[in-house]
């Protein structure tokens, strides 16, 4: 597969991006802060599609699992992956999949309601991942890291569509 050069550098600012919004945090007492990784990872599957959005994710993460310190207030190494909060890092892989695919539909609605159900599917890969490596149900895992979250969240990935259409027209005004 053959790489543009405009590819590759929209791929890697789409990654710094990512990464910047995730060292904003607020700690909560559960650990898991919030931040705005859950806008970032969106706002990249609605600008670049699923194709190139999941790899600025899958990106995004092999920096943080090295040791680079992109990860939630500025940390990074492999034990972030297999940490109580690493079950949303894996998650942001389906929440940028289904923005980005949800590009390919006319309806709004549908556009923010796949976006939606990707942010679902995070949530549950971050509450099992929390269950497993706490020893909490996963009742009291939801509880504590997935439903303070949720609104914000859901608020992240509206704000992400519609901050992504206006990027999305000048990348075409761009490419004609």
């Amino acid at each position: 597969m053959k790489i543009s050069t405009k590819t590759t550098v929209i791929i890697g600012m789409f990654t710094a991006v990512i990464s910047v919004l995730s060292i904003l945090t607020i700690p909560m007492p559960s650990g898991v802060p919030i931040t705005l990784q859950t806008f970032g990872i969106a706002l990249g599957g609605y600008v670049l599609g699923y194709k190139k959005g999941a790899l600025t994710t899958l990106i995004y993460i092999l920096l943080g699992s090295i040791g680079i310190p992109v990860f939630a207030g500025m940390t990074g190494g492999v034990s972030r992956l297999v940490s109580y909060s690493g079950g949303f890092l894996w998650g942001f892989l389906f929440l940028v999949i289904l923005c980005g695919a949800s590009m390919e539909k006319r309806s709004i609605a549908i556009r923010i309601g796949l976006g939606c159900v990707g942010l679902l599917t995070c949530h549950l890969c971050g509450v099992i991942q929390f269950s497993m490596v706490t020893s909490c149900t996963l009742l009291t895992s939801f509880i504590t890291v997935s439903a303070p979250y949720f609104i914000k969240d859901v608020l992240s990935v509206v704000g992400a569509y519609l901050v992504a259409l206006p990027i999305r027209r000048a990348f075409q005004s761009c490419s004609r």
